[in-house]
């Protein structure tokens, strides 16, 4: 600079290598004094500078280059300083901030993805359980039995018993299950057996619920209902219908 001191732009043009601590000589020592006249629009440049390094340089791994490189790069070229280095920063930094909206872009996408996953799931399951339902109903050797018809309180509905095919319960006025519970279809071979876990299930929101124990049915006495906690127990605990259907 020939001893001239620096003007606020001309320092402007330089910060950047400065705030790298790749800035030498009488350069160096004119922004030092400059700076340490208290200037408020070069320590504002410098701290945006600063910032504007730690957002580039901690998206790489951190090396550390050779005091001087950037300006005997730029003089490699016939460059003594050039006033643009700012924009590469700020176009890194740019391309730091989309690769972060791209990414969670990409983990919203596979969050949906696998939300549709699990519908699918869902609904295919529901389907295979309804074609069951259906498939049992249409057996001729199929017995119907009614529980709950014309008593006042809750739960009522049908149970279908097929000797082949097992138990199908159809409910409804089911209770509100509380948090962390499910209901248990219990089967109760005769009068003097105990009960027998038979299935966990939910009901649709409305009250109305459905359970198939599969495999041959040799004899039952009765069927219950219980609610229990969603991993189901070995023995009913809160029993809310029992309903005999018949056989020793």
């Amino acid at each position: 600079m020939n001893g001239r001191p620096m003007s606020c732009e001309e320092l402007r043009e330089v910060l950047e290598l400065y705030a790298l601590g790749a800035l030498e000589g009488e350069e160096r020592d004119q922004v030092d004094d400059h700076l340490a006249r208290g200037c408020e629009t070069c320590q504002r440049n410098l701290r945006d500078a600063l910032a504007v390094n730690a957002l580039v340089m901690a998206s790489v791994k951190q090396a550390t280059p050779p005091v001087g490189l950037k300006r005997r790069v730029l003089a490699g070229f016939g460059i003594e300083r050039s006033g643009w280095g700012w924009l590469g920063a700020f176009a890194a930094a740019l391309m730091l901030l989309l690769a972060g909206w791209l990414s969670v872009q990409e983990r919203h996408r596979q969050s949906e993805l696998a939300e549709a996953r699990s519908q699918v799931i869902q609904i295919t399951a529901e389907r295979d359980r309804l074609n069951q339902a259906f498939n049992f109903l249409n057996q001729p050797e199929t017995k119907q039995v009614t529980f709950g018809a014309g008593k006042p309180q809750p739960p009522k509905g049908n149970i279908f018993i097929n000797s082949r095919l097992g138990v199908l319960l159809i409910a409804s006025n089911l209770p509100m299950l509380p948090t962390g519970k499910t209901f248990e279809m219990w089967i109760i071979p005769s009068k003097n057996s105990s009960p027998r876990p038979a299935g966990l299930f939910k009901d649709n929101g409305q009250g109305t619920g459905m359970n198939i124990l599969p495999g041959t049915m040799d004899s039952l006495y009765a069927v219950a209902v219980s609610i229990e906690p969603e991993a189901g127990a070995q023995t009913p605990s809160d029993v809310i219908l029992v309903a005999p259907v018949g056989g020793a």
